[in-house]
C-alpha cells in the first residue's frame, strides 16, 4: 500500500509532463502498540522506502496520525492504513503540460506499459460483486523499474509533443481511465484491443504502471520508436470518435453515450446523498 500510494503520485505528476521531486506523507494508522498495527506501520514504511529510493523521489517532510479507531463497537475497530502522499514535481515551460481531455477526433489511443490483468482488490471487485479485504485477494504488483523507464518515456514523449492527451491508469482500469478523458473532452472513443481476454480483467484491472495516451498519426511512428529503443511496451487500442464509448469485443460490445455517462457520473454525490429529485 505504501509502495502503490507512492508510484500514484509520481505517475500523475509525470502524466502532466513534470519531473517529480520529492513527496510529503501523512501517515494514519490504528493504535500502534498492537502488533498488528505496528506490522502494517512497518510494511507501509518499507513499500514507501523501496520506491522513494528506486525512484529518485525523496520525503522531505511528513507527520503521522495514530490510534485513529473507536471502541464505539466493542473495541477494536481500527481504521484501514491509510498513507496518503502528497506530491510535487518541476515542469521546464508549463505551456508543453499535458491534460486527460481527448482533444480530437480521429488520434490514436494508446495504452504504455505492461498490463498484468491484476483484479485484485478494484473497485470491480468491491463495486460490482461486493469482494473486499482479504477476500480480494493480493493487491496488484509493482515493477519499480519498469515505472520508472515508463514515466521516462511519457515525460520525453510530452516534452517532444508527440502526446496530446495523457492519464495515468488507476481506480477503476483503462475502462474508467478512458471514460474520465472522453468526459474531459467530450468526445468518444472506439477501443478494439489487439488481443482477447477475460472482459472485468480488460477493462478494470487496477495494473501499476499504465497510462493511456492520444497520439496523432503523424507522431505516432516517432513515438512507437522511442518506445521500443526505451524497452517500454506499447499497444494501439483505438481512436477517438463520436459522442460514444465503444469497447469492441468478440463476447459483445459494450457501448455507453457520453450524455449516459455524464448524467451517471455528475449524479453520484446528489444520488448518494439521497437527493435524486434534484436530478429530474
Amino acid at each position: 500500500g505504501g509502495m502503490q500510494a507512492v508510484v500514484e503520485t509520481w505517475r500523475n505528476i509525470t502524466a502532466v509532463g513534470a519531473k517529480p521531486l520529492a513527496i510529503t506523507n501523512c501517515l494514519n494508522f490504528a493504535n500502534p502498540q498492537r502488533p498488528e498495527i505496528m506490522g502494517q506501520i512497518v510494511g507501509c514504511l518499507e513499500g514507501m522506502s523501496q520506491a522513494c529510493r528506486a525512484l529518485d523521489y525523496p520525503i522531505v517532510s511528513g507527520n503521522v496520525s495514530l490510534y485513529n479507531e473507536s471502541k464505539a463497537t466493542g473495541g477494536g475497530s481500527a481504521i484501514l492504513p491509510t498513507p496518503a502522499i502528497g506530491g510535487v514535481g518541476l515542469m521546464a515551460d508549463w505551456s508543453k503540460s499535458a491534460t486527460v481531455a481527448f482533444k480530437g477526433t480521429g488520434d490514436v489511443i494508446v495504452l504504455i506499459g505492461s498490463p498484468k490483468r491484476e483484479i485484485g482488490q478494484s473497485l470491480w471487485l468491491r463495486e460490482v460483486h461486493g469482494i473486499e479485504g482479504r477476500e480480494a485477494g493480493p493487491p496488484p504488483s509493482i515493477d519499480l523499474d519498469a515505472e520508472r523507464r515508463t514515466g521516462d518515456l511519457v515525460r520525453e514523449a510530452i516534452t517532444a509533443g508527440h502526446l496530446t492527451a495523457v492519464h495515468d491508469v488507476s481506480d477503476g482500469g483503462i475502462a474508467v481511465t478512458v471514460a474520465e478523458m472522453a468526459l474531459a473532452g467530450n468526445i468518444g472513443a472506439l477501443i478494439q484491443f489487439p488481443e482477447q481476454g477475460e472482459a472485468c480483467r480488460q477493462l478494470f484491472a487496477e495494473d501499476q504502471g499504465l497510462y493511456i495516451a492520444t497520439v496523432e498519426d503523424t507522431a505516432l511512428m516517432d513515438f512507437l520508436a522511442n518506445a521500443h529503443q526505451a524497452g517500454v511496451e506499447v499497444e494501439r487500442i483505438g481512436r477517438t470518435a463520436g459522442t460514444r464509448l465503444i469497447f469492441e469485443r468478440e463476447d459483445g460490445d459494450f457501448v455507453v453515450s457520453l450524455d449516459d455517462l455524464r448524467r451517471a457520473h455528475e449524479g453520484f454525490f446528489p444520488s448518494l446523498m439521497g437527493a435524486d429529485a434534484a436530478l429530474a
